[in-house]
């Protein structure tokens, strides 16, 4: 067991210090899912499966291969999905289907603009993600904010309130939507719980940015600059694109009601109607031209190294939980911080441990983090909706944002605009954490009154939640 704890703390702090390795995270990612579980067969080590009960099956063989494809089967689910969103959201972008919203954007003032960009940044990527959402706010502001010295302020906010509207979205990042797949959290009961904390944690840093005297008065622009030079070009169908493709995003929580059935199988859905469209607006154009709109081009557009980082993260903590190592860290953590202590009003202490994760996913990916913390807690003890997975939501999904690399939209924005990290720990990290802490305090100040309300819809519509703490 201390082998496989080994591999992993190594494979983790590698993955940690990517940059200064110049190793990609994947590489680490992969090779320690594929070492940790070789491990625990080569030894026989003591393996336990989803349900906490060691396998003793006589076939022993098989018994340890049943729990592994459990851990491939609940990662699959995730990385199905995800490949599927990114591949919705590719085709968008390839018929220009964002310019829908961009070209709407027709102020020069610094302070309307900010505040434009931030409530785009907040509610795009509740329906996109918080990666692209940034992506794609970074190529407009391009366009909209020439000078570097002023876009990138920009840049910052909307990293901070692209995180924030993430959070109470359940396609809106990683983490939410690993919770939503694992029924720790429900579409209705995510926003109810976790819209106005978000909101607060966007605009106390918003309200920041926007008094520093750098944002005061109008966009500079330099003498000869083009603004239709940097114009990405509208493909044929874009605003329809645009329309079938957030509509088909948004159709994946209905379709989940629906029918009970995982997300990813509505996702798949999604993406085969939107490929289905692409197909027939570009079925008149010459072969070059349907190449560049195809759903072929925007496959080869996602980051797979991406998707095979989580694979490798997901299975290595898969094999943690095998071992019961996370069971027993909770159990450790219970006793040192006891989960139905009141520390203050409305404080216990697993929120402080949850408050904890939150400050510690600015420094380490957020995925691992919440893999980890679900592997923890017992679903049977803390059902779904319960303040525990709410809070984990917000925390994970916005507490990245205290660092440029705390974040997958972070660290997007870094490599688009060249962000030094210094530059950002000392204009930003603050502001950032006011935001963080406002928003956390909120969410414990409105959680009876949200409990209740979660108590109530769940009493009639779906599995009753258990109040804990």
């Amino acid at each position: 067991m201390i082998i496989v704890i080994l591999i992993f703390v190594f494979g983790y702090l590698a993955i940690v210090f990517e940059y200064p390795l110049k190793l990609d995270k994947t590489v680490p990612a992969l090779a320690m899912a594929a070492l940790c579980w070789a491990i625990l067969n080569i030894f026989h080590l003591d393996l336990f499966d989803h349900n906490g009960k060691m396998v003793t099956d006589a076939d022993e063989f098989h018994s340890r291969n049943s729990v592994l494809l459990h851990h491939v089967g609940k990662t699959a689910e995730i990385l199905v999905f995800l490949i599927c969103a990114m591949t919705i959201v590719e085709l968008i972008d390839l018929h220009g289907g964002f310019s829908a919203i961009t070209d709407r954007i027709k102020t020069n003032k610094k302070s309307t603009m900010l505040w434009i960009i931030a409530i785009l940044a907040f509610f795009l990527s509740a329906v996109l993600d918080n990666l692209t959402c940034v992506i794609v706010i970074v190529s407009l502001l391009r366009r909209l904010v020439p000078l570097k010295d002023e876009r990138i302020y920009y840049v910052c906010v909307t990293v901070i309130a692209a995180n924030a509207g993430g959070a109470w979205s359940p396609i809106g990042d990683v983490t939410t939507t690993m919770l939503w797949i694992g029924d720790r959290v429900s579409t209705a009961g995510l926003i109810i719980a976790l819209i106005i904390p978000s909101v607060v944690c966007a605009v106390i840093p918003l309200l920041l940015v926007s008094r520093l005297p750098i944002l005061k008065g109008e966009i500079t622009i330099p003498e000869g600059f083009e603004d239709s030079k940097n114009q990405k070009k509208k493909g044929k169908g874009a605003n329809l694109m645009f329309l079938v493709g957030i509509g088909g995003l948004l159709f994946v929580p209905i379709f989940k009601t629906i029918t009970h059935l995982q997300p990813y199988v509505g996702i798949m859905l999604s993406l085969a109607i939107v490929w289905f469209v692409s197909e027939r607006i570009q079925s008149s154009e010459n072969f070059e031209d349907k190449h560049h709109y195809s759903a072929h081009n925007a496959l080869s557009r996602i980051e797979m190294s991406s998707i095979l980082f989580f694979l490798g993260i997901l299975l290595a903590v898969g094999a943690l939980e095998s071992l019961n190592i996370l069971a027993n860290l909770a159990t450790a953590m219970d006793t040192a911080l006891p989960s139905t202590q009141q520390y203050l009003p409305g404080l216990s202490g697993l929120d402080i441990v949850v408050v904890f994760l939150g400050v510690a996913s600015a420094v380490i990916d957020n995925v691992p983090l919440v893999a980890a913390a679900m592997g923890m807690y017992s679903t049977e003890t803390y059902t779904m909706d319960t303040k525990v997975w709410q809070f984990l939501a917000y925390s994970a999904g916005t507490g990245g944002s205290m660092l440029i690399i705390g974040s997958a939209a972070g660290v997007a924005a870094m490599g688009m605009e060249k962000i030094d990290f210094v530059w950002y720990l000392r204009k930003f990290s603050w502001i950032a954490l006011i935001g963080f802490i406002a928003g956390a305090i909120v969410f414990l100040a409105i959680w009876p009154l949200v409990e209740t309300i979660l108590v109530n819809i769940n009493a009639s519509d779906l599995p009753a939640v258990k109040s804990t703490h």
